[in-house]
């Protein structure tokens, strides 16, 4: 998990928000490991090396039921271009087809334009007709 909490800090560093990752590997053993797992992740590795991951959990959504939520993919710099973000993303298409999913969705910043051509040259479909909406922090927090 170290090496995966390694990988989410440089994607917060990349968007721009690197004080935002208050996670520790040891939360991440504990939500991704216990008795109900809450998430997933792959590793593309090379010689004991993390290059990149994709994160991802099962969601459900009230018109389409069983679907996958991609929350994080990501590449190191120094090695992307070659792929290994379109084999994370194909394998995690596969896990979505294998859990009967009917959608695998995810986020991108708007910002982010490599990003956004990488999902467009795959066939994902960009949409900005939905907005984020979240509660956070103090909000959650009262008792």
């Amino acid at each position: 998990m170290p090496a995966v909490l390694g990988l989410i800090r440089e994607l917060a560093e990349y968007e721009k928000a690197p004080g935002e990752v208050a996670l520790t590997a040891e939360e991440l053993r504990r939500d991704g490991f216990g008795p109900r797992p809450a998430f997933e992740a792959l590793l593309a590795e090379e010689d004991g090396e993390a290059l990149g991951m994709a994160f991802y959990y099962l969601s459900y959504s009230t018109w389409k039921g069983r679907c996958v939520h991609l929350e994080d993919l990501v590449v190191k710099r120094a090695h992307r271009g070659r792929g290994i973000g379109r084999a994370l993303l194909g394998r995690v298409e596969e896990k979505a087809r294998e859990l009967g999913a009917r959608r695998l969705q995810w986020q991108v910043l708007a910002w982010n334009e490599p990003a956004i051509e990488f999902y467009r040259k795959i066939g994902a479909e960009v949409s900005g007709e939905w907005l984020n909406c979240r509660l956070a922090g103090a909000r959650l927090e009262r008792a």
